[in-house]
């Protein structure tokens, strides 16, 4: 049986495999994200193209140390309208996030690819369409405070799986995408490496 890695410091992710006997370890990738999501924006390359080349990027730089094993590297885009939104780097970013999402809709991507021996053998993008309700200043502020730093760890400031639905007035689409990770069809892969239960 292959091993897994998970080229990625991502708790949920991690929680995931985990919750769905995967056994792996964890090495994050260290690379410079934003130079290369600047560089594909510049190049106006299409938002889900962009997830998948962040990916293909954290999986190859570690199957490039692990060649023997099979890596997971994953990224996740968030679009709305023609904007391409980053992980808050403080909690008034975060809130600014919220208001500018606040009673609009918005599309989150969410790649996986793996490698194996240095090169690509799997990829998969999952996609969900979100529409955030319009929620008032006090419950946002409440909700900032709640939840505090923690919400600098999500590209939309909200996590689904706590109490993030209370944001929302519509989900669409693949769940685990949202939580980041394509879960189901990563399983599938998985099965047929002998990874997994059958």
């Amino acid at each position: 049986m292959s091993t897994l890695i998970l080229a990625s410091a991502s708790q949920i992710r991690s929680q995931l495999l985990s919750a769905n006997h995967i056994p792996h370890q964890i090495e994050p990738a260290r690379v410079d994200e934003a130079s290369l999501k600047a560089a594909l924006i510049a190049e106006e390359t299409k938002p889900r193209d962009i997830a998948d080349a962040l990916a293909e990027m954290k999986a190859r730089k570690i199957s490039e140390r692990f060649p023997e094993a099979l890596v997971l590297g994953s990224d996740q885009i968030l679009v709305s309208g023609n904007r391409l939104f980053d992980k808050a780097e403080s909690l008034e970013d975060a809130a600014d996030t919220l208001r500018t999402l606040r009673n609009t809709s918005h599309t989150l991507l969410s790649a996986a690819v793996i490698y194996e021996g240095a090169k690509p053998v799997w990829r998969h993008i999952g996609q969900a369409q979100l529409v955030m309700r319009d929620f008032s200043d006090a419950f946002l502020s409440s909700y900032i405070t709640r939840h505090g730093d923690a919400l600098l760890a999500t590209v939309g400031c909200y996590k689904l799986e706590e109490d993030g639905p209370t944001l929302f007035s519509r989900v669409q689409g693949d769940y685990f995408s949202v939580l980041g990770l394509p879960l189901l069809e990563v399983l599938a892969f998985l099965r047929t490496r002998g990874i997994g239960e059958t």
